[in-house]
Order: C-alpha cells, then structure tokens, then sequence
C-alpha cells in the first residue's frame, strides 16, 4: 500500500519515519510535515501515546516494531541511540574492544565517551545500559565510523580504544582485562606503535605512558614502545589500576602496582 492510500495520521507517521530514520527527533518531524516545533511535538506525543513511538530522551523518540508493542524492549540494536542521546560522543572503552575483536568477552553495558555534562554515570534506556565518562570535545579523536541501519555512530579505532583504556582502565573492565587486550593488539597486523604513542601524546595525560612502559615491558614485541615510554615519564607516581590496593612501587616506570603483579610479590626497585 502506498502512503497516498493511508489513513492521514498514518500517512504523516510513515513520512516523518522515512524521512527521520531509526531515530526521530521534533526538528525532524517539524521539517517533514511542514511545521512548527511546537506542532510537531504534539503530534510527536499523540503517536507515542498511541503506541507507534517510545520516547527515548528529550525530544527523541524511535519507531516501534509492530511485534514489540507490548514489550518494554523496543530497539534490537541500542547503538542507535548514542548519537541523538550524548552527541558529541563516541562508543569506546570495553565496548570498542569487543568490536575490534580485541576480547572474547561480553559486556552488558555500552561504553559511551560523550562531551556533555555527565550528571549520572549510568543510564538505562529501552532496558540498555549505558556507562557514560566525560571527555573534552577537543579529545574526541581516532575515531571510526559505523552504520546501524541509517544511523551514522562513531566508535574509537583500536589504537584509540587501547589509550582509553590505559587512561581508565575501568573504561576497558579493569586492568587484567586492559592487558588482555593490549596482548591481543600486540599480535595484530594492524598494531601501530607510532600511532599508539602518537594518540598518547595527543591525549595529554602521564599516566598512560607509565601503564603501557609497564605493560609493554611484558610482551615479547613491547620495545619499541618501551623505549617511546621511558621518555615521555612525567613526575608522580600513578597506580596501575585505581580501583586496586597498588603497594608496591616500580620506580623506574614511576606507578604503584598490586604485589600480584610482580615476580614473587617483592618490592621491585
């Protein structure tokens, strides 16, 4: 059936659907029809209590599947939402290495870098979870872009998701797992040290450097940057993990480390 041959209601429904995508936003629905903000809001509100729309945030609502109407879990694909939710923003952290195949692990939530205010640092939406870490807009870079369906969402290329994630480790589901990772873009063909320490730098922060000399120390094809570690070391110590008890210092990457982590648990000096 053609939109000429639908109900009114439904006919503009389908329009502002077609035109907006997997996400529909008022300006989207405004522009479609033909009206204004406030018109189209309305009409944007009726169709949501009227079961074609679930409204996802302020002013952003998503089409409902014929199938899932009674069901709280409308999108397949949560992904869709990141950029009409938390734009500027990228998907990084445990979420990006999944995706770059980096780890066989599977986490629940979606790791979301996003330059607005973070005022909860997680959020539920359409029964996802999203974590949510700030990061200046002048830092959102080394990134890739990703099509789910029409939505455009950008995720961090797999150099930029190891600096994340040597950054924060909590971002990349704590350090154990930081390193697991790291270990596996160590054997990639498309490991790139310069472009490693390049992101590092760009990034501002001395406490990478020190987390990956220390990591890179341990994998066999770690010098290179070792070495490109060894001279960007800033003053201070920094813990290897902040969420772990690190009582034990390796002075010369200048970070405090959990006994565990050094051979035979001694001081290492």
């Amino acid at each position: 059936m053609s939109d000429s041959n639908l109900p009114r209601g439904r006919a503009r429904l389908a329009a502002v659907i077609q035109a907006a995508g997997d996400v529909v936003r008022i300006e989207n629905a405004a522009q479609a029809l033909g009206v204004s903000r406030k018109r189209a809001a309305k009409l944007l509100a009726r169709w949501t209590e009227q079961g074609w729309l679930r409204r996802v945030g302020t002013g952003i609502y998503v089409p409902v599947q014929l199938e899932l109407l009674d069901s709280e879990q409308v999108l397949q694909d949560p992904w869709i939402l990141v950029p009409a939710l938390f734009a500027p923003a990228y998907i990084g952290g445990r979420t990006a290495a999944e995706h770059w195949d980096l780890t066989e692990q599977i986490f629940r939530d979606i790791v979301v870098f996003t330059a607005r205010p973070v005022r909860q640092k997680t959020v539920e939406r359409q029964s996802a979870a999203f974590t949510l870490k700030y990061v200046r807009e002048e830092l959102i870079f080394g990134t890739k872009t990703v099509w789910r369906g029409q939505t455009r969402i950008a995720v961090s290329d797999i150099h930029r998701t190891i600096v994340d994630m040597l950054d924060g480790p909590a971002v990349g589901g704590g350090i154990q797992h930081v390193e697991d990772c790291f270990s596996q873009y160590m054997k990639r063909n498309d490991r790139d040290p310069e472009k490693l320490i390049e992101y590092a730098d760009r990034h501002g922060n001395g406490a990478i450097f020190k987390r990956l000399g220390f990591l890179a120390e341990r994998h066999p094809d770690g010098q290179v940057l070792v070495k490109q570690a060894k001279t960007r070391l800033t003053k201070g110590h920094a813990k290897l993990d902040p969420t772990l008890a690190c009582d034990r210092l390796v002075t010369r990457w200048r970070l405090r480390v959990p006994s565990s982590w050094l051979k035979g648990g001694t001081h290492d000096r």
